[in-house]
């Protein structure tokens, strides 16, 4: 027999029971790990956020086109059953027996709104159109007057845009529902969902268009039911999900199946092939005009999977895989040299595919939260409307148009290289003062001079301080369930009007606000009051900023609010209270954080900062009529990257990796700079190109790690648990320009009534002043410098779509 002799004790906690298994028993079978408990998929989630795209200088502003006379916000476009094409002014929607057909250059209505009874097409057995395009024409004066439809009975006809006409027909020319109709170089292709292919191509030496019914086209078959079809770089790609698996790949295969058909060539046969992972079903499919070479597939799950063209045996490879979403990327295009994406929450992202990881350069809502499902760019657009323009099509039922050379983001770009131009400034200084607590109450500030001198030294350590921001993590015992209960119930209420904090909470926080409030009263001077414009707390995290009475003045759009990051966001004892205010024309927010504990939960960490930094909606946004001029990235305030400057204060709970006997040893020895190559937080923003703080500067670490001490000494953890000791508590900031946002100090002090050492620091901050009408001078001229720079963009981009045979 086997037993486990000695269980020893783990803390307070009696040891765990015991089991005895006879010898060549039967082991007991593992015990079923709980859901949602698996610290596996924990990380895996963790890694996913972490390799998404850096989205922290994106801009927000919608890239609108004004190349039309009408706008098309009237056109609507029935979810799943219509079927759009568009050319130049001219969009086309059918819905069932219905088509209209609009041209916004003359009327927001449309001008021919033809029903097939109307039309002579009733002989048709259930017309309805399910596919469109505008086929291609020599003669430039005629392209985007024909298009082609396809239906569910499989004929082909052609509608005369300008005189509303059918004008040619051909009944039945597949068997089935037409799905797909794609325009390449002179020729059309059509497809239906039983895997017929017809390809009516004019002979090479003809000088003739492509016809409908004149020219006899070459039949492919195909695999069946292919849900995804785009016509890349000359070949046919297609797609379907897997019916066993009941409509997704299995987890364990790679997948899904892409098959490519070169449909040009007479006798080709199809090739079929698999991504390198696991992935969802493909929903869209692009080419980007500055890779040529590669084909970008978009999957449901969030991925895009990349595929090299230029290979030795010619057949395409799948040479990566990206997650750029935790949903579904359901619409791709490729424009200039961004790719687009649109997802299920109604936005649309752009992004730069150079870097690792990924760069969002634009982001915006495009369809009211509402899914974006389809993407396209109208290659006669520059010819016609001297623009490219995109499309979109939303779950809303709109039709959007786009810049594609998101001409507004290089406007502002330039813009804000001469901003000295039209811009006055001022400095103003900025204290910052973060502290874990450990529960411990102001009337504890006694016994040696350090702990009662702590808030007058602080608020001493800079000359005249215009913003005062207190960061405290820990103010109540975060073990008692009593007090975080409490916390979680009556925290958050409305404050007073002049920022005093509401009765109803804790006395904790009460206690700790007045005693801010005396303190700054105390070590100001008595002819430069300050008031108290911000107070929050969140279970544990309290903040309470201060502001010069002579700036209130200044002040506008003054907003806070909290962010939890606790139990997947549900609980509050780990994240954030954030706060904001515009001075001037400047935008300033505050973040105070308490993020994930643990020596090794560096990826949790991570994950909290990114969730804070690009949490939607975490402030009103800005009610300006004209340009937000205080905000950046094309931001209207409403999320934190929004603002000019952001700093970041708090108990990060970044650790020192490593022996806690070496990391001791050198803070006795002084050499702190030796630790410096360990601590967690500065590794991640030296090394981690997916880490939300890589944007963000922090001053010298040039006092001891700040965690973590036994209460009432100077000695680091003595318990049994005998912690590294570590720098928790940091201060980082981030500014749009870093020489507006200067360090003065950066220290931490002696007070050893918690098992943390508070810190402050303080900033020569640079606020400008905008003069409107020099900047509306100086935008005029940056507005003829981009006319230049748009005319070299589209001719290249026109290069492309003749050698891609799109136009």
């Amino acid at each position: 027999m086997f037993e486990v002799i000695e269980r020893k004790v783990f803390g307070h906690h009696p040891p765990p029971p015991t089991r005895t298994i006879g010898l060549n028993d039967k082991l007991p079978a593992p015990r079923r790990q709980a859901s949602g408990s698996s610290s596996e998929s924990e990380e895996e989630e963790f890694k996913k956020v972490e390799s998404l795209p850096d989205m922290t200088r994106s801009s927000r502003r919608p890239p609108v086109v004004d190349c039309h006379n009408y706008s098309e916000f009237n056109i609507h476009v029935t979810a799943y059953t219509s079927t759009v094409a568009v050319s130049g002014h001219t969009v086309a929607v059918a819905h069932n027996h219905h088509i209209k057909v609009y041209d916004l250059s003359v009327s927001e209505a449309p001008v021919w709104n033809i029903d097939s009874r109307d039309a002579g097409m009733d002989k048709l057995s259930g017309f309805r159109v399910t596919a469109m395009e505008f086929r291609p024409t020599l003669n430039a004066t005629d392209r985007g007057a024909f298009l082609w439809l396809g239906c569910k009975d499989g004929s082909l006809l052609e509608l005369d845009i300008r005189s509303g006409t059918i004008g040619a027909m051909k009944p039945i020319a597949h068997a089935h529902t037409v799905t797909h109709m794609f325009r390449h170089g002179r020729a059309m292709v059509t497809m239906d969902d039983a895997g017929k292919v017809l390809v009516f191509a004019p002979e090479p030496d003809s000088t003739d268009d492509v016809h409908l019914v004149y020219t006899q086209p070459r039949v492919m078959r195909i695999a069946d039911k292919q849900e995804f079809a785009k016509l890349l770089g000359g070949q046919l790609w297609t797609s379907t999900r897997d019916p066993s698996s009941g409509g997704a790949v299995a987890s364990t295969s790679r997948g899904p199946i892409v098959r490519v058909y070169d449909v040009f060539s007479p006798g080709s046969t199809g090739r079929s092939l698999l991504p390198t992972e696991h992935l969802g079903a493909v929903t869209s499919g692009t080419i980007l005009p500055s890779q040529p070479d590669k084909v970008y597939l978009g999957h449901e799950g969030g991925h895009v999977s990349i595929w090299a063209l230029a290979t030795n045996d010619g057949l395409p490879m799948c040479e990566e895989v990206i997650k750029v979403s935790t949903s579904d990327v359901l619409s791709l295009e490729g424009v200039n040299d961004r790719l687009w994406a649109g997802g299920r929450s109604g936005m649309i992202s752009a992004y730069d595919v150079v870097p690792r990881p990924w760069i969002a350069t634009n982001s915006w809502q495009a369809h009211t939260k509402l899914p974006v499902l389809r993407l396209a760019v109208d290659t006669w657009s520059i010819e016609k409307l001297g623009r490219l323009t995109v499309y979109s099509i939303g779950r809303d039922e709109k039709l959007r148009f786009w810049d594609g050379l998101l001409g507004t983001q290089w406007v502002d770009a330039e813009l804000m290289k001469r901003e000295a131009e039209f811009s006055t400034f001022r400095p103003i200084n900025v204290l910052i003062v973060s502290w874990n607590l450990d529960s411990a109450k102001p009337e504890t500030l006694t016994g040696t001079p350090e702990n009662v001198n702590f808030l007058h030294d602080a608020l001493k350590s800079v000359h005249d301080p215009d913003i005062i921001a207190f960061g405290f993590q820990e103010l109540i015992d975060l073990e008692s369930r009593k007090m975080a209960a409490k916390t979680v119930l009556l925290g958050g209420k409305k404050k007073t009007p002049d920022g005093a904090i509401s009765e109803k909470v804790s006395t904790s926080y009460k206690k700790w606000y007045d005693r801010l409030v005396l303190a700054v009263k105390m070590a100001m001077p008595q002819d430069e009051p300050y008031t108290v414009i911000h107070t929050e707390n969140l279970v544990g995290l309290f903040s309470c900023i201060f502001v010069k009475n002579t700036e209130r003045i200044s002040l506008k759009h003054v907003a806070i609010t909290t962010i939890k990051r606790g139990m997947g966001g549900r609980y509050g004892n780990k994240g954030g209270i954030v706060a904001r205010f515009v001075i001037d024309d400047t935008s300033i927010c505050f973040i105070n954080c308490h993020l994930a504990a643990g020596q090794h939960h560096v990826r949790q960490r991570n994950g909290d900062v990114a969730a804070m930094l690009e949490e939607k909606s975490v402030f009103p946004e800005s009610d300006a009529v004209e340009e937000p001029l205080a905000y950046v990235n094309g931001g209207d305030g409403s999320m934190v990257l929004d603002h000019e400057v952001v700093f970041m204060n708090g108990d990060m709970n970044y650790r020192i990796e490593h022996r806690r006997d070496f990391v001791t040893a050198a803070i006795k020895a002084g050499e702190l700079e030796t630790l410096l190559a360990f601590d967690q937080l500065l590794r991640e923003m030296k090394n981690n190109r997916a880490f939300r703080l890589r944007s963000f500067l922090e001053g010298p670490l040039t006092f001891p790690p700040t965690y973590k001490y036994d209460r009432r000494s100077n000695e680091y953890d003595t318990s049994e648990k005998a912690r590294v000791p570590a720098w928790c508590d940091r201060v980082l900031w981030r500014s749009r320009e870093p020489s507006r946002v200067e360090q003065l100090h950066y220290r931490r002090y002696e007070v050893n009534v918690s098992d943390h050492r508070p810190i402050s620091s303080a900033f020569r901050m640079t606020v400008k002043s905008v003069q409107h009408e020099a900047r509306a001078h100086v935008k005029g001229e940056v507005v003829a410098r981009w006319k230049q720079h748009e005319r070299t963009l589209l001719e290249a981009c026109h290069r492309f779509f003749a050698d891609q045979a799109m136009v």
